[in-house]
């Protein structure tokens, strides 16, 4: 039979506690001190869990809670602070990549969200920072596969392998909400 573990910390005054461990412990500590630990752990790194209310800065509703207040997990803006209303939103073009089909379309939009939904498409697969003249670049890259000289394309090898590096394993949505909050914080 194994004896019961007592709690492996060392008490102001110098003794050990003498709390019982749970027999499925993976630390050796009793449950008064892992959850003193849980509390500093808290304080130093913050504790994920759902804002509020959504950002208003890229409505994400994911944030790190300190004792100091929330930080959105998506852009880092400190939630209860406001954009600053009378100023215009920040511009922010982008070149965008959506599937629908077959097809991949490489376009350009300051507002993608409204322009995306204004679209056929199956899937929003990258956004890359840039105007006009890098879409432009984009299809003179992959103009073997364009479709009648427009902004659709076959998907092929070399294009989704391009999508692949320019989305870099984020969600779209997410760098662009990264992005817009970037130059929001830039402004002050």
């Amino acid at each position: 039979m194994e004896h019961p573990r007592t709690c492996g910390i060392t008490l102001h005054d110098g003794s050990n506690c003498s709390s019982i461990v749970p027999a499925d412990a993976e630390l050796n500590l009793c449950d008064q001190h892992l959850l003193a630990a849980a509390d500093i752990a808290a304080r130093e790194v913050g504790v994920t869990d759902l804002l509020p209310s959504p950002c208003l800065a890229c409505g994400s509703r994911l944030g790190v809670h300190y004792p100091s207040g929330w930080l959105c997990a998506v852009c880092e803006w400190r939630h209860g602070e406001f954009p600053d209303g009378e100023l215009a939103p920040p511009r922010l073009d982008v070149v965008y990549y959506i599937r629908f089909g077959g097809l991949i379309k490489i376009g350009t939009s300051a507002n993608p969200r409204r322009r995306i939904a204004s679209l056929p498409h199956d899937e929003v697969l990258a956004f890359e920072r840039g105007d006009r003249r890098l879409e432009q670049r984009r299809h003179a890259q992959f103009a073997s596969q364009q479709v009648n000289g427009g902004e659709w394309f076959h998907a092929h090898e070399a294009l989704l392998r391009h999508i692949e590096v320019v989305r870099g394993g984020i969600d779209p949505w997410d760098a662009h909400a990264r992005w817009l909050s970037s130059l929001l914080a830039l402004r002050g």
